[in-house]
């Protein structure tokens, strides 16, 4: 085993066994307790996570360094680790509680979903790696949906599994998002029972998406929830989860998306993942630290071939 390998195995041993203590702390923290642990967890994870920070520190400068002063971004990272702090420790305290979750989280345009669903094609919930979204699909399942979500697996498979017992246990259907040919299958499967699938579509997609702007930049992004509406004609309806100040949350459904029609397939993707980032990218702007600015949003780029089309080239 190389060195690199063994730092990985190293520093993924100590997160399982960091969670492994946190879930037996908040096993017996009184409720009252549960935001001021998460906000000391979160400073701890500031002052040494060195690396994520960097790259939270990149983002925001790439979104936001001509409209906010360093000292604004530097505040906007620091609330962006204390909000995923708090959603680690309300995942783990309130899946075990339904019924205290169902009170804490407020459904807000329920009206569109609904509307979508009575269509009977199945929707895809477009959102983002946005406030505590997990709990988003929890609040959805309790409230008698069927949900289920597309996933990439974490990188630590003990990790991995304690989760995946939790979504099971709320029945939640995860999907994961390898193999891509599985994970086309299930989706459609889940689309046709009239299933909730949520989909987050605000990360580098590398070369199976295609790019579109994202704060003023060309990001790569993926084409999946466009292509499946147009195969099971599955409604679209953008959805995202904000933390109150009072630590309870709001789930806003928008209006379900109307696809625009362009004279080609491509076009027509292209005009609709806009919209869609579009969406996304207004609700971060308007709620910030609700992001996770701690992934390389931007990390593929295009570039022009000869003929005028798009190559892609990661950094």
């Amino acid at each position: 085993m190389d060195a690199k390998k063994l730092r990985k195995g190293i520093s993924r041993f100590f997160g399982w066994l960091g969670l492994m203590g946190c879930s037996l702390i908040i096993r017996f923290i009184p409720g009252a307790l549960l935001y001021s642990f998460a906000v000391g967890l979160a400073r701890i994870g500031y002052r040494f996570a060195h690396r994520q920070k960097k790259i939270a520190l990149e983002s925001l400068e790439i979104a936001f360094g001509k409209e906010k002063s360093l000292k604004e971004r530097k505040e906007i990272c620091r609330d962006c680790f204390i909000f995923m702090a708090k959603s680690g420790v309300e995942l783990l305290f309130l899946m075990e509680r339904p019924s205290l979750l169902k009170k804490k989280v407020l459904l807000v345009g329920r009206e569109h979903l609904d509307r979508a669903l009575s269509k009977g094609k199945g929707v895809i919930l477009v959102s983002a790696h946005f406030g505590n979204f997990p709990l988003m699909l929890a609040r959805l399942s309790l409230e008698g949906y069927k949900t289920a979500g597309i996933m990439r697996p974490m990188r630590d498979s003990r990790v991995e599994r304690i989760f995946l017992t939790k979504r099971n246990k709320m029945n939640i259907k995860t999907i994961y998002s390898q193999p891509r040919k599985v994970c086309v299958e299930n989706t459609i499967r889940a689309l046709r029972e009239n299933a909730l699938v949520f989909i987050p579509l605000d990360q580098n997609f590398g070369t199976g998406g295609i790019f579109v702007d994202f704060f003023g930049r060309k990001a790569a992004t993926a084409k999946g929830p466009i292509v499946l509406a147009q195969r099971t004609e599955a409604v679209i309806v953008p959805c995202f989860i904000i933390r109150q100040k009072d630590n309870t949350h709001k789930i806003i459904f928008e209006p379900a998306l109307e696809l625009q029609k362009k004279e080609t397939q491509e076009e027509t993707i292209r005009i609709n993942v806009q919209r869609l980032t579009e969406i996304i990218e207004s609700y971060i702007r308007q709620y910030p630290a609700e992001w996770g600015w701690i992934h390389r949003r931007w990390k593929s780029k295009p570039t022009l071939s000869r003929e005028g089309g798009e190559l892609w080239q990661k950094n």
